[in-house]
C-alpha cells in the first residue's frame, strides 16, 4: 500500500514538472514574434475637404473712432456723457458755455426782423414807382431813387440774415453731437477746461473732449510677406481667431506696394461685432483661406518625411511609399498621388524607421 501511494506521489509530480516545462516555452514564442518590432501609432489615410489657409497676428482697431472737438475755442459748460455709455447718433455729448452767443443769436434775429420790413416797404415802394412810371405820372429820375433804396433794403436783408446763419453756426459748433452711434471710449476733460482746437486740444493736451467709437465692426492690418501677398485678394474671407473663437469676415484692401522699411504688404480686413466680444486694442489671428479641395486624400502632416514618402504598415512591417503633395493646413496635408484610401499610415514612430523594418501597431490616432 505505501509503495503504491509513492508511486502516485511520483506521477503527481512528473505531470506538474510536464506541465510547467511547457508554459514557459509558449511565452517565449509569443516574444520572439515581438522581438525587434518598433512600436508605431497609424492614421487612415482618408477624403476629406482640405483647405489651405495661412495666419497673420494683428490688433484690432474700432470700424469708427473719433475725438468728439468743437471747432471753436471756448469753455466747457457741460458733458452730459461718461466712459462706457452707449449713444445714439446725434445725442447731445458736451457743449461750450454758450451765454454769449445765444445773445448774439437773438441779436442777429432781431436785425433780421427789421431788415425784412425795410425789404418790405422798399418793395411796396418800387412797385408803386414802376406802375406810376407805366402812368407817365412820375420821371424817371424818381423810380431810379425808389430802386437804389429798394436795392439797399435788399442787401441789408441779405447781411441780416447772413449774421444770423454766422451766429446760428457758432452756437451749432458749440454744442457736440455723436456723429454715428456708439460707446464713448474715453473722457478726455472736464467742465471748466477751456479747448481750443487750433492750438491742438486743451491745457496743453490732445485728444477733443470725448472719444467716440464704433465697435459693431472691427478692422485689422496685417503685415503679409511677399511670397504670400499675391495669394490675397480684395473681397476674399477671412476668419479672425480670438481667445478659441472664430468671427468670419472679408479682406476690403490689399496694398499695392510695400512698407520701404519692413518690405511686406499691408492688408486690412473687416469681421462683424455684433455682441461686442473683440475689443479694440487687443490681438487676433487672421486668417487667410487660400484655396479648397473637396475630396481630397489626407493625412497628417507628421506622416509625411522630407516632404516625399510616408511609411504603411503592411503585414507587420513598414512600407515606404513615395507620394505627391497638395494642400495643407495647420495639421493635414494632402496626398496627390502614392496612396489609397484606408491605408495605416505612420504618424508616430516614423523618424529612423527604415523599409521592412517589423513594426507593432500601438493605436490608431483619428487626428
Amino acid at each position: 500500500m505505501r509503495t503504491s501511494r509513492i508511486v502516485i506521489a511520483f506521477a503527481a509530480l512528473a505531470l506538474v514538472a510536464a506541465v510547467s516545462c511547457k508554459k514557459p516555452a509558449a511565452k517565449t514564442a509569443a516574444a520572439d514574434e515581438t522581438f525587434g518590432a518598433a512600436p508605431v501609432k497609424v492614421f487612415k489615410a482618408r477624403r476629406q475637404k482640405i483647405t489651405e489657409k495661412i495666419t497673420y497676428t494683428g490688433t484690432l482697431e474700432a470700424w469708427n473712432k473719433i475725438n468728439i472737438t468743437p471747432e471753436t475755442g471756448g469753455k466747457i459748460a457741460r458733458i452730459y456723457v461718461q466712459e462706457g455709455d452707449r449713444v445714439a447718433k446725434g445725442q447731445l455729448l458736451a457743449e461750450l458755455e454758450t451765454e454769449s452767443i445765444r445773445l448774439q443769436l437773438r441779436q442777429a434775429q432781431a436785425g433780421v426782423a427789421v431788415a425784412e420790413a425795410a425789404y418790405a416797404d422798399a418793395l411796396r415802394n418800387k412797385e408803386r414807382m414802376d406802375r406810376l412810371l407805366k402812368e407817365q405820372a412820375v420821371s424817371e429820375q424818381q423810380r431810379e431813387k425808389v430802386q437804389l433804396a429798394y436795392d439797399a433794403a435788399a442787401a441789408q436783408l441779405e447781411q441780416a440774415r447772413a449774421g444770423l446763419n454766422l451766429a446760428q453756426h457758432a452756437l451749432d459748433i458749440s454744442i457736440m453731437t455723436a456723429p454715428f452711434a456708439g460707446v464713448i471710449a474715453s473722457k478726455n476733460s472736464e467742465v471748466g477746461n477751456v479747448i481750443n482746437p487750433m492750438m491742438g486740444g486743451f491745457g496743453g493736451g490732445a485728444g477733443g473732449v470725448v472719444t467716440l467709437m464704433d465697435f459693431s465692426r472691427v478692422k485689422t492690418v496685417v503685415a503679409v510677406s511677399s511670397e504670400d501677398i499675391g495669394r490675397i485678394r480684395k473681397g476674399q474671407p477671412a476668419v479672425l481667431r480670438v481667445a478659441g473663437r472664430d468671427f468670419p469676415g472679408v479682406v476690403r484692401v490689399v496694398n499695392l506696394t510695400a512698407d520701404p522699411s519692413s518690405k511686406k504688404f499691408g492688408v486690412e480686413a473687416a469681421f462683424d461685432n455684433p455682441d461686442g466680444l473683440l475689443r479694440p486694442g487687443t490681438f487676433g489671428d487672421v486668417v487667410f483661406e487660400l484655396e479648397s479641395h473637396e475630396n481630397a486624400m489626407v493625412v497628417p502632416q507628421k506622416a509625411v518625411l522630407e516632404n516625399s514618402y510616408v511609411f504603411v504598415v503592411e503585414g507587420g512591417k513598414a512600407i515606404k511609399k513615395p507620394v505627391t503633395l497638395g494642400l495643407q493646413n495647420t495639421t493635414m496635408i494632402e496626398v496627390l498621388s502614392g496612396l489609397s484610401e484606408g491605408l495605416p499610415v505612420v504618424v508616430e514612430g516614423n523618424y529612423g524607421l527604415e523599409e521592412g523594418a517589423a513594426v507593432q501597431i500601438l493605436e490608431e490616432v483619428q487626428q
